[in-house]
């Protein structure tokens, strides 16, 4: 324990002012693992789909809802949680999101339909909205500003950052295990089950190392926490199933979600200007700073998805890893991370975040730009030709030399941005608002993905439908050509039965990467704007953040 506590720059044991003895690495790693299960959550399961789906005879569109239902409760709820963080107490807040995520985890892992199955995603949704929000405001009002809470955001950003890319490590061998619940292959339900005891525990411990903070209730916005959920939750669903390729940005539902969400989100901002105490308090968005913050956070992190989405697609589909094998392909990255929140907590101290975020942003546009000119065969005879002689499409590109030094990059470059902008987004807010401020900057991050995600999808198919038309009629009559015995094979080995579906197959493998590429060339352009806005906006000095305002904003007007 004290490896930690010197790790986060804590002097052991503190006293705060009611005599009550703070255990500040202790409340770190509570605070670290609820987030940490939060974010991992979002892909853990994402591997243990089709096995789960062969369990519970589940169609491929009800499967996507394991993955949608969860982000859906969590992107639409966190407002909400944060706030009521801020009225009812963060540590009471941050206990029940933790309950609630460990039973809806219980539900999820025992669950024998679809029904029940996917109601617990939605409640872990909701669990998640909960603690997310809560976890970062007890780091705000645990800490004290300067070096120690520099550090603690550090781990924080290392757990946020480094949980996606654990999650799939993670699923993949729990997936994997034969343990017998019901089935022969009940190894997803562990996904599920591995949450109880860790939250239960937290949840816990979280009265012994956690202060708990003041309360205020009585004064929820209920008419805006209604407008405002509402419109999150019609928006992230919008976001979510334009993204999706079979429905995508004309299906009459997404064009319904997201006009509902835009009107609920302006109803809700009306309500706010109107009550005395707003679920959403505009003078969080009053510090230049602070606004250049959140909006900085929702289109970085948009922009970070197209790695994991397409790269993780490209690594299995194109380069035939599989899927436990492409969890360890991202391993780098955790790695890579947690050694730049490391180095830059220090480096927080010294120079502003402005050049700390700034490069941070550079350095993944890099990456990016180097994904975006990964090639593989794409022509019709060189895809067939590829195929036939039992290679995969991949079979030339390295991992060593053309995926890991950008896969790296990205980290250290993602790291470089989240712990100086987590810092200046919750900075120098109000105490009473601090869950909100939290609450503010997790939405963004959600809503950033889903519209990224949502964007670069659409990119992605674009360029990679259009491939397939040019390459299509090229394989068919190649396929006509060739031994029957060779198609039989390439048709067991991709798991299809008519040499139609095979053509599909062949064109959509060789078309994938062209479509992957153009994405990544959107999230260059992406991360680009993000670094504009860091640059030009984000003027706080180094020496502010080792500094705390308890009653008033410093306003920057201008």
């Amino acid at each position: 324990m004290s490896d930690l506590t010197d790790t986060v720059g804590v002097p052991a044991p503190e006293v705060d002012t009611s005599g009550r003895v703070q255990h500040l690495g202790w409340a770190l790693v509570l605070i670290c693992i609820a987030q940490l299960m939060v974010v991992l959550d979002a892909t853990i399961a994402n591997i243990a789909l089709p096995y789960i789906g062969k369990d519970l005879d589940m169609s491929g569109t009800n499967l996507t809802w394991i993955v949608t239902g969860y982000s859906l409760a969590f992107g639409g709820l966190l407002l909400l949680g944060g706030r009521l963080g801020d009225l009812y107490g963060r540590r009471r807040v941050f206990m029940t999101g933790l309950a609630v995520f460990a039973v809806a985890s219980l539900l999820g892992g025992l669950a024998q339909n679809e029904a029940l199955l996917l109601s617990a995603r939605g409640l872990q949704g909701l669990g998640a909205a909960l603690a997310s929000p809560a976890a970062l405001a007890l780091i705000t009002t645990t800490f004290p500003a300067g070096p120690s809470r520099n550090r603690a955001f550090a781990v924080y950003a290392a757990m946020s950052g480094a949980g996606a890319a654990v999650g799939l490590i993670l699923g993949g061998w729990l997936t994997g295990l034969d343990v017998h619940l019901f089935n022969p292959q009940d190894g997803w339900r562990l996904t599920f089950l591995i949450n109880v005891p860790i939250g239960l525990v937290a949840a816990f411990l979280a009265p012994r190392f956690l202060r708990e903070s003041e309360s205020h209730p009585g004064q929820l916005d209920v008419p805006g926490a209604l407008a405002g959920t509402a419109g999150l939750l019609s928006l992230v669903y919008g976001l979510t199933r334009a993204g999706n390729a079979s429905y995508g940005w004309h299906d009459e539902w997404t064009i319904a979600s997201l006009v509902a969400g835009v009107m609920l989100l302006v109803l809700f901002f009306m309500v706010e200007f109107r009550v005395e105490h707003p679920l959403l308090p505009f003078r969080i968005f009053m510090n230049r700073t602070r606004a250049a913050s959140f909006v900085a956070m929702m289109l970085l992190p948009a922009a970070m998805f197209s790695m994991f989405f397409f790269l993780s697609l490209f690594i299995q589909n194109v380069m035939g890893y599989s899927p436990l094998k492409a969890g360890f392909a991202f391993l780098p990255f955790s790695i890579c991370i947690i050694i730049s929140a490391t180095i830059v907590s220090s480096l927080a101290n010294r120079i502003d975040p402005r050049y700390i975020a700034g490069v941070g942003t550079l350095m993944a546009s890099a990456a990016l730009y180097g994904f975006s000119r990964l090639s593989v065969p794409d022509g019709g005879h060189d895809v067939l030709q590829a195929v036939s002689t039992g290679q995969n499409l991949g079979s030339d590109v390295s991992y060593w030399t053309q995926i890991l030094p950008y896969v790296s990059l990205m980290a250290l470059g993602m790291g470089a941005v989240f712990v100086p902008l987590t810092l200046t987004a919750v900075h120098h807010v109000r105490a009473e608002d601090s869950g909100v401020g939290s609450g503010v900057l997790n939405t963004m991050q959600q809503v950033g993905g889903a519209l990224g995600l949502a964007v670069l999808s659409t990119v992605g198919s674009h360029f990679t439908n259009g491939h397939i038309s040019q390459i299509a009629p090229t394989i068919g009559r190649g396929l006509s050509q060739l031994d029957p015995t060779v198609t039989s094979g390439l048709m067991a080995r991709l798991d299809v039965s008519t040499p139609q579906q095979l053509t599909g197959m062949l064109a959509y493998l060789g078309s994938f990467p062209t479509g992957a590429t153009h994405a990544f060339m959107v999230g260059v352009f992406l991360m680009l704007a993000g670094s504009a806005i860091v640059w030009i906006f984000l003027d706080v000095k180094h020496e502010e953040l080792a500094t705390d305002a308890p009653e008033q904003e410093r306003v920057h007007v201008g």
